[in-house]
């Protein structure tokens, strides 16, 4: 879907630039941002690069052992029907903490291992259990207490203050996760009610 999205919007472009007779703009327009984006990459590599080390340091520590043991609770009570020992929780418990380290380009990865290991525990295969739908709300407000990626973003256009955003981002993101809780809560529990009153009606 998103494939269409994408080429209709650079077909419109297209088609605009030729009937307005901006054909050059559009040309230069493509090699420019085409320099861009080689550039920006090529910046983020050293600061993901920095910050996959810092990981891979705080691991060796045991510092990642760590949070995801201060996690592990929270996650049992967000996570209700996960079993503590399965491979899901462990999932979800590193995806939580890469977000919490503002490392997308980790979080992802492990957030899509979780939906795998959420799948295996679904009793009905064509719809998202309570749990997948949980993940998805937590991992799309993504509590953030160190924007590591934005950091080094902006880092990467020489922003003076690069790292300011971390206060802002934080409260943004917690008020986003604080809603995405209570909005979970609040379905499941209006989806139980109306089960158990279908059940009912059904006897």
């Amino acid at each position: 879907m998103l494939n269409i999205i994408w080429i209709t919007l650079m077909l419109f472009g297209i088609g605009y630039a030729f009937l307005t007779g901006h054909v050059s703009q559009l040309t230069s327009g493509l090699w420019d941002g085409a320099k861009a984006g080689v550039e920006v990459a090529i910046g983020l590599a050293s600061v993901i690069t920095f910050w996959l080390g810092i990981m891979k340091i705080a691991e060796a520590a045991r510092l990642i052992q760590g949070l995801a043991k201060v996690l592990k609770p929270l996650a049992r009570r967000l996570f209700p029907s996960v079993p503590v020992e399965h491979p899901a929780m462990g999932a979800i418990v590193a995806n939580m903490s890469a977000n919490l380290l503002g490392l997308g380009n980790a979080a992802t990865p492990l957030g899509l291992r979780a939906m795998e290991e959420l799948q295996k525990l679904n009793s009905v295969k064509d719809r998202a259990s309570d749990a997948m739908c949980t993940l998805l709300a937590l991992n799309t407000a993504s509590l953030t207490v160190i924007p590591a990626t934005m950091i080094g973003i902006r880092a990467e256009f020489h922003s003076k203050n690069p790292s300011e955003i971390v206060l802002p981002t934080l409260l943004a993101t917690l008020i986003a996760t604080t809603a995405a809780i209570v909005l979970d809560r609040y379905f499941r529990r209006r989806h139980a009610d109306l089960t158990s009153d279908g059940q009912k009606g059904r006897y």
